[in-house]
């Protein structure tokens, strides 16, 4: 059962990530596939646990073969998951951010989405949270601790820095 307190939505952090790779797609940039989106949802909210001591969203992040998933965000766009739908006017959400959260996630943009979607997919499997979620791969479908992952990305992405 879902009991974390966020501020956005799952969606609406999708909608920031796919807004923000629009504008580098203008600069030649690939675009932005559905596995990737999944994958800089779980590092932004690790980095927001672990920077900002809070959820970014409370939606469950759920470890799957390919990495950790956010359901509601992976439904709303798998019908065409190399071609996800950004209508300028309707999903443009960078206003409902504060500045903080804003510059969490380009912070994450910027580390995170220069790998590719399969690059991060991997990554994932190598690091804690995940592991921990299927028991080092041996099972699937089980929610990533947030616990976890803010303790993981503290340790891994704050102290290290």
């Amino acid at each position: 059962m879902n009991t974390v307190k966020a501020k956005y939505s799952a969606l609406d952090v999708a909608k920031w990530f796919i807004r923000r790779n629009r504008i580098e797609e203008a600069k030649e940039a690939d675009k932005l596939s559905l596995l990737k989106l999944l994958k800089l949802l779980y590092y932004a909210e690790g980095c927001s646990l672990a920077l900002n001591d809070r959820s970014l969203f409370s939606e469950d992040i759920i470890a799957w073969e390919h990495g950790p998933v956010v359901i509601e965000v992976y439904n709303k766009y798998k019908s065409d998951p190399f071609n996800l739908p950004f209508d300028d006017e309707e999903d443009d959400v960078s206003d409902k951010f504060s500045d903080e959260d804003n510059e969490c996630l380009e912070q994450v943009f910027q580390v995170f989405g220069a790998y590719s979607a399969w690059a991060l997919r991997n990554k994932t499997h190598k690091e804690e949270p995940w592991l921990e979620a299927t028991n080092n791969g041996q099972s699937l479908n089980h929610t990533i601790s947030r616990d976890t992952m803010k303790s993981y990305f503290f340790k891994t992405y704050v102290e290290e820095s």
